[in-house]
């Protein structure tokens, strides 16, 4: 994992009282049993949202599918690196991913 973008991650979870950073080697979210938002060992992010909106932020963030282990997340929205730097931002759309995972049937 890219360490350097680590502690950016954790500062978004940080301004999102409801929501708790979960794993050991792999961190992530989940809420609902639904994972919803992770950093991977490359120190991307990615956070889950409907199919819809999941179309709507690759365009407009011009990004891409989370890969993760060589496969895509499906669901996932990389979220580019341009945008480490608004944990504001970046806290308003992991609210949106939790948001979402909760309005899914409990697993």
């Amino acid at each position: 994992m890219r360490d350097e973008n680590l502690p950016i991650y954790k500062a978004v979870i940080d301004k999102c009282p409801d929501i708790e950073l979960k794993g050991k080697n792999m961190l992530y979210t989940s809420d609902n049993g639904y994972m919803f938002s992770l950093i991977n060992k490359a120190g991307e992010f990615g956070f889950r949202f409907s199919e819809q909106r999941k179309k709507e932020l690759i365009e407009t963030l011009n990004t891409t599918d989370l890969k993760s282990y060589g496969a895509i997340m499906r669901g996932y929205v990389k979220i580019p690196e341009n945008l480490f730097g608004d944990t504001d931002l970046l806290a308003e759309y992991l609210k949106e991913s939790h948001a979402y995972v909760m309005s899914l049937e409990p697993k």
